[in-house]
């Protein structure tokens, strides 16, 4: 079944109007997207790695976990949905906490990504050997330290997705 999502004007604001994927990236359709990061109770950040099919950012380390917000859905509910799709791990409301906002406008190629993102913070303890990656998103996920994510950052990104993929 093909993904369609709520479109939104230049202020966020929804339109009254619902696309396609396609269509939201190929005629830059303003759209919802959702991410998060999982640390665990030792600082440490999980992050997945972008399978090689992926059209933007392959085989680039990324948030933990992040994806559309489909039609008459809320970003808390497609947190929790791309969670277990992507990772396999069942989160719920109370594992769940919003840290800001933002908007992303990323040209590749014939994709015009035009976002208006929620970025949420997980905080739990994930076992990555319970981890069922979906693999044709995910090739694989991995524990970093802050100090590996702040470096790799430093350091021109190094191997790190510069923004959101979703």
């Amino acid at each position: 079944m093909e993904e369609k999502f709520d479109v939104l004007n230049e202020l966020g604001e929804f339109t009254g109007k619902i696309a396609t994927r396609e269509e939201c990236h190929t005629k830059g359709l303003w759209h919802r997207a959702v991410y998060a990061f999982i640390i665990d109770d030792n600082e440490n950040i999980l992050l997945q790695k972008r399978s090689a099919n992926k059209k933007l950012w392959p085989n680039m380390w990324d948030v933990t976990v992040g994806g559309h917000v489909d039609s008459g859905e809320f970003g808390r509910q497609a947190l929790i949905r791309e969670t277990k799709e992507e990772l396999g791990i069942e989160i719920n409301d109370d594992d769940i906490k919003y840290l800001v906002g933002s908007t992303s406008i990323n040209n590749q190629g014939n994709i015009i990504n035009k976002h208006y993102n929620e970025c949420y913070l997980i905080t739990k303890n994930i076992d990555i050997s319970e981890i069922i990656v979906q693999q044709e998103e995910v090739s694989e996920v991995r524990y970093f330290s802050k100090g590996e994510v702040l470096e790799r950052i430093a350091n021109n990104y190094d191997g790190l997705t510069e923004k959101t993929g979703v």
